[in-house]
């Protein structure tokens, strides 16, 4: 088998450093591994698989002489826009986990366990979808490929380790009453039902990603939906409450067992036991979680799914990582 070489470009970040644990599970056959951030981080130490690398500076040349074959870019917007285009006409394959790349109509936005075939259309970039828009896929694509489905309806509780080191750092930091440096009011005892700004229509740009990204993930650019996302005062995992109504009749067993079935799901929803996914016990897991499944009364062919997942995990380092993984399968296979 072929071993490749990797790079992490934002090594340092909440994300870059997720990379990294998840990268020492994964065990991908990797032959170099490089370490990339800003001039400020550069020169840090970080340990990998008990080996310890030095962090050099992301420049327009920093790849030069190392065969990079794959980058997984953590690093913001801005940097992913100058950056990744680079290091893309060198031959090497991004995967960019900002939101810079996800709707650019030349470049796959990938979910390996809906729609790896896109993962063949790269043209140098993939996008790694928002960490919201992550679970939500994985739960709803059995569901899709079965029954079809017509509308949704997400409401989210999104937890604060998504909104980077300051987010997490004003939740703990709000325990002891210290003002918030991050989000525009206190987060500890407090729902703030607004993540990114406002756009003209009235919904946050985080509601819209998840409609537009959903859309572009399942092909499906007719698909109706709506969104409600709210930061809420938990330092990891996100929570959502996804309603969806269903072209097709369903059985509620069936769908159930559909849901067992799905890649990368674990069903926990055994409500006569209290039993159901938290993000206290979800966090630090690669799966997607779902319970309190249920049908809604309300419509016909609809049901209500409660869906957890780690939002620096599967919601973002390790669905890249699972990019880079199934790209690797489709160069072994060539």
């Amino acid at each position: 088998m072929k071993r490749y070489n990797l790079a992490i470009v934002g090594a340092t970040g909440m994300v870059g450093r997720t990379f990294i644990k998840v990268l020492e599970e994964f065990d991908l056959p990797l032959n170099n591994v490089y370490m990339f951030a800003s001039a400020r981080s550069a020169g840090k130490a970080i340990t990998f698989n008990s080996k310890e690398y030095v962090v050099e500076e992301l420049t327009e040349t920093c790849f030069e002489g190392k065969n990079i074959d794959i980058a997984l870019f953590s690093a913001g917007g801005s940097t992913s826009q100058r950056f990744a285009p680079i290091f893309a006409k060198a031959g090497i394959v991004v995967v960019d986990n900002s939101s810079a790349w996800r709707m650019d109509p030349n470049v796959p936005l990938v979910v390996p366990e809906v729609n790896p075939e896109d993962i063949l259309l790269n043209k140098g970039i993939i996008a790694n979808p928002n960490c919201s828009t992550i679970q939500a896929m994985v739960a709803m694509k059995p569901l899709h490929d079965k029954y079809k489905i017509k509308r949704v309806v997400y409401s989210t509780y999104q937890a604060v380790s998504g909104a980077g080191h300051q987010g997490y750092e004003d939740l703990k930091n709000g325990v002891n009453g210290e003002a918030p440096k991050k989000f525009p009011y206190p987060i500890f005892a407090n729902l703030i039902p607004q993540i990114d700004v406002f756009e003209d229509n009235g919904y946050t740009k985080e509601e819209m990603k998840m409609v537009n990204e959903t859309r572009k993930i399942l092909h499906a650019p007719e698909m109706r939906i709506t969104a409600t996302t709210v930061r809420v005062p938990v330092f990891g995992a996100h929570s959502e409450s996804i309603n969806l109504e269903f072209e097709n009749e369903f059985d509620l067993n069936e769908l159930k067992q559909v849901l067992a079935e799905g890649e990368g799901i674990v069903m926990y929803d055994d409500p006569a036991n209290a039993k159901y996914p938290m993000p206290l016990f979800c966090e630090g897991h690669n799966e997607v979680y779902i319970g309190r499944v249920r049908r809604d009364e309300s419509i016909d062919n609809g049901v209500n799914l409660w869906v957890v997942a780690d939002n620096l995990r599967k919601g973002a380092a390790t669905n890249a990582i699972q990019i880079a993984q199934r790209l690797m399968q489709y160069w072994d296979e060539q």
